[in-house]
Formats: structure tokens, C-alpha cells, sequence
């Protein structure tokens, strides 16, 4: 796969050019439901205009709203599915990005489901042949300047120890969190939430500067592989 750092420099002027921005003020800033990647799923939904929660991704209303489509090699092809994104890739790479403007203060507990069919074998984490995962949510922390914009990528790993960490292979500026790992809950719907600002804070070693954007990746290019993954709703929520 392309450098990580480029991936996210390219994906958001992608979404620059569309002219799409979430901040952490704006009217969408709101509860958002709770749904798992199923198509029979009932969601449960929080009081309207609540600001305890933004909603990121909104695939569970059919809302592809501000996310913007990325390829780099091949594409992955990404479709609503009942209240779920699914994505499917064949020896391809692509991702879809949601550019926002968020103080992670206010705003630090990311949230999602996602569910995969198989985790990739070919995975190999030490080397740029084998970064590949069958799913991936990026947090995306732009900087001053392109070189030191930074990433903090979750993965659905098969390699990778659950609960492990892993630098890029492409840049240091990019850590890889494995918060699934092997194919045991393969075709079950797992849930995620990671306080971002804790994990930047612990990772990088200081304050984040203003999450700029989330992008959801499945990517097999690398590992010439084929993988489907399911992705739920997406939330940022308060303290």
C-alpha cells in the first residue's frame, strides 16, 4: 500500500475538493443510533438533538452524506447493505474518508461495529508486501506541515496479537492498533470504542491537534488477497 501519510494527505484534499466539513459545533453534532452490521439489526435510537454524541458514519439511514471515495490501487468497492457499509476488495485498495474538525477534549470516545469474513494470511505487519488488513478505521490528525500530519489506524488483524501496536512500515507518524486479531469472531459482529485522545496522548507523547478526519479501509493489494468486511455506524462521542 502507499505511504500511509499520503493516503491521508490524498484522501483529504479529496474531500477538500468537495467541499465537505464536519466540525464538532455544527448541527450534526447529535445522538446517532446503535446498530450492528447485520441487515436484520433494529436500531436503538438516542433522544434527537443530543450533543453528546457526532455522528461520523450514518450507514443504518442510508446516509453516505460527506463520505468521499478514495482509490489508490484497484478499488475496493463500497455499497450500503441493509443499516451497514459493506466493502469488498480483490487485490484493490481504496478508502472512503469523512473530513471533520474535532477537539477530541470534548469529543475523544470513537465508536463502530464491523464485522469481517476472514482475516488475510499474507499479513505481515514488517514489511510493506504485507500491509494489508481486512479492516481498518483511521483517525486522522492533521499538522502544520504534510510530513507531520498523523494517524492512528484500528485494525481487524490475523498476525498482529490483539491488544498489540505496530509502527508503519511506511512512516512513524502512523501506528497500527490491532483491535481484533485471527478469524475466532470472523462473521460476528464485534463492537469497538477507543478514547482517540488517550490513545494519540500515549502514542505520540503529546496533545492532539484537532481530529481532521476518520476513513474506513479495506485494502488486499499488497497481499494480492480478497476480503469483505461490514461496517456499523460510526460515533464520536463525549467523556
Amino acid at each position: 500500500m502507499l505511504n500511509h501519510l499520503l493516503i491521508a494527505a490524498l484522501i483529504l484534499a479529496a474531500s477538500t475538493v468537495a467541499g465537505t466539513r464536519t466540525t464538532a459545533d455544527a448541527g450534526s453534532a447529535s445522538a446517532s443510533p446503535s446498530t450492528s452490521p447485520s441487515t436484520s439489526a433494529s436500531p436503538a435510537t438516542s433522544a434527537p438533538g443530543s450533543a453528546k454524541e457526532i455522528q461520523v458514519g450514518r450507514f443504518s439511514f442510508g446516509d453516505l452524506s460527506g463520505w468521499n471515495d478514495k482509490p489508490f490501487k484497484g478499488k475496493t468497492i463500497y455499497t450500503l447493505e441493509g443499516s451497514v457499509l459493506k466493502a469488498r476488495s480483490v487485490k484493490s485498495s481504496s478508502g472512503l474518508i469523512k473530513k471533520l474538525s474535532v477537539d477530541t477534549r470534548k469529543y475523544p470516545k470513537l465508536s463502530w461495529n464491523w464485522r469481517i469474513d476472514h482475516s488475510l494470511k499474507r499479513e505481515d505487519i514488517k514489511s510493506k508486501k504485507g500491509d494489508d488488513f481486512a479492516a481498518r478505521v483511521y483517525v486522522i490528525f492533521p499538522r502544520t506541515f504534510f510530513w507531520r500530519m498523523r494517524a492512528i489506524n484500528y485494525v481487524w488483524a490475523n498476525k498482529m496479537p490483539k491488544g498489540s501496536e505496530a509502527v508503519s512500515p511506511y512512516t512513524a507518524n502512523s501506528v497500527i492498533v490491532a483491535l481484533q486479531s485471527g478469524d475466532e469472531k470472523a462473521g460476528t459482529v464485534v463492537q469497538e470504542e477507543r478514547d482517540i485522545r488517550e490513545d494519540y496522548r500515549r502514542i505520540f507523547g503529546e496533545e492532539p491537534p484537532l481530529l481532521g478526519g476518520v476513513a474506513i479501509l479495506t485494502d488486499t493489494d499488497d497481499t494480492q488477497d480478497e476480503a469483505t468486511a461490514w461496517y456499523g455506524d460510526i460515533t464520536l462521542g463525549a467523556p
